[in-house]
């Protein structure tokens, strides 16, 4: 029961990923946290532009990739305090986020701040009736500034579907958007003008690609994307599984 939990929340992170800033009337700034070198802790305000308050809980978890998907496993490496939050109307809240462990890693290490609005009589022991669900990313940057993603794009079709397979073997994460694929005659494929996803450090995510299985994909595929918010370029040979 405990996997199928774990795997379910990591569906929902994936989905909360392209969610706004703003959605009702909670605010959360930043949208995406970093933690340097020599920086132990960092926090989020939550700002209730309503006329009622907000009440909620705030959850760390370890962010990973496993299978080619999300997948989402409690954490006490990052501790976020107060864990449950009542803000006011037309009131903020600051939630601290302070890491435990102060060893730059190797690796950057990812985690997810899962904010959870809950109504006011169920508390959050009920874990039910959540009305919404915000997802804010935490990255612990690795001890060599030099860190960067090391993409390998792979297009192929499997039982009738257009899928997409990115390992990145750098020590960063990538954040894809803006991609587009391209066959050898030149027709062009608009698979996201905005965030398409992430591929965290050391590891595979696959997606299913948003076109017809009949789609001519076949021989060599020419990508174009940004990456951590620059464009790259790439190409690959997509084959049938």
């Amino acid at each position: 029961m405990t996997g199928v939990r774990t795997r379910i929340l990591g569906l929902i992170a994936a989905a909360s990923l392209a969610l706004p800033a703003m959605a009702a009337n909670l605010q959360i700034s930043p949208v995406m946290i970093n933690l340097r070198a020599g920086q132990g802790a960092s926090g989020i305000t939550l700002q209730n532009l309503g006329e009622v308050a907000v009440y909620g809980q705030v959850r760390v978890y370890q962010w990973e990739q496993k299978d080619g998907d999300d997948v989402l496993t409690p954490t006490t490496d990052v501790v976020a305090s107060p864990p449950i939050i009542q803000i006011g109307p037309k009131s903020s809240q600051m939630i601290r986020l302070v890491r435990r462990n102060e060893q730059l890693p190797a690796s950057e290490l990812t985690y997810r701040i899962l904010i959870d609005e809950i109504p006011k009589d169920d508390g959050p022991a009920s874990g039910v009736d959540i009305r919404l669900r915000y997802s804010v990313p935490l990255f612990v940057l690795p001890a060599d500034e030099r860190a960067a993603p090391a993409l390998a794009w792979s297009v192929f079709k499997k039982e009738g579907i257009w899928m997409l397979r990115v390992r990145n073997s750098g020590t960063q994460r990538a954040q894809i958007g803006a991609l587009q694929l391209s066959n050898a005659a030149g027709q062009q494929f608009e698979i996201a003008t905005g965030l398409f996803g992430y591929v965290l450090a050391g590891r595979v995510r696959e997606w299913r690609l948003p076109t017809s299985g009949e789609a001519d994909l076949n021989g060599t595929v020419a990508v174009k994307a940004n990456i951590n918010a620059r464009p790259t370029s790439a190409s690959t040979v997509a084959r049938v599984d």
